[in-house]
C-alpha cells in the first residue's frame, strides 16, 4: 500500500484521492476547503444537474472520505525529498512522509514544487501525459498545471490521470479501474 499526499482539495485532489482510496492505498488529502469552487456554479458537470460548487465540494468531500480517504484541515509549509519518500511538514510543525505528492492547489503549491526542484511558471506546471512533472513520484493537476484554461471536470479527469498512474505503477502492470453493476440474478 501507498502513501499519497495530495495537497489541495479541489476536485482535482478530490478525484485523485477517490481513486487511490477506492484502490487501497493510503490517501491524505491536504487542505482547507478554501477552494475557489465554493464561488463557482456548475452547469457543465457531465452527469450532473445544475449545481453550486459548495454543494458539490460537500458531496465530493463525503464521497471520499467515505471510500476511506483522509481530509486533514491542514497548511503545507514544506516539502522535501527524505531518501525515497517525500517529507510534508505542515503550519502546526507536524511531519509526514509519503511515497508520492499530487500537487492540486493553485496558489501554494507553486511554492511548494519550487522546494522540489520543480520549475513553477505563472501558466502552469509543466506535466507529462501522466500528470507526472520533472520530480519523479510528484504529480500536477488542475488549476496549477492549467492556470488559465481550468475547469473542473478537466481538473477531477487530470486527478484521475494522476492516480491511475500512480495505481500502474504500484501494481507493476496497467491497471484499469472499473466497476461493473451487481448482476441480477
Amino acid at each position: 500500500m501507498a502513501r499519497i499526499a495530495i495537497i489541495g482539495d479541489g476536485p482535482a485532489g478530490l478525484s485523485a484521492a477517490l481513486f487511490l482510496a477506492k484502490n487501497g492505498h493510503d490517501a491524505t488529502v491536504f487542505g482547507k476547503d478554501e477552494t475557489a469552487m465554493h464561488y463557482a456554479m456548475l452547469h457543465n458537470y457531465l452527469g450532473v444537474e445544475d449545481i453550486t460548487g459548495s454543494e458539490f465540494q460537500a458531496r465530493a468531500r463525503a464521497q471520499v472520505e467515505g471510500l476511506g480517504a483522509t481530509l486533514l484541515d491542514a497548511e503545507i509549509t514544506e516539502l522535501a525529498v527524505d531518501g525515497d519518500a517525500f517529507r510534508i511538514t505542515t503550519s502546526e510543525g507536524t511531519s509526514e512522509r509519503a511515497d508520492y505528492i499530487v500537487l492540486a492547489a493553485a496558489r501554494p503549491g507553486a511554492k511548494l514544487a519550487t522546494q522540489l526542484g520543480i520549475e513553477a511558471p505563472k501558466d502552469g506546471i509543466p506535466t507529462d501525459d501522466e500528470q507526472l512533472t520533472s520530480v519523479d513520484r510528484v504529480y500536477a493537476v488542475g488549476r496549477i498545471a492549467r492556470q488559465h484554461r481550468s475547469q473542473a471536470i478537466i481538473s477531477a479527469g487530470a486527478g484521475a490521470v494522476a492516480a491511475l498512474d500512480i495505481l500502474s505503477r504500484e501494481a507493476g502492470e496497467e491497471f484499469a479501474d472499473w466497476d461493473s453493476p451487481p448482476s441480477e440474478d
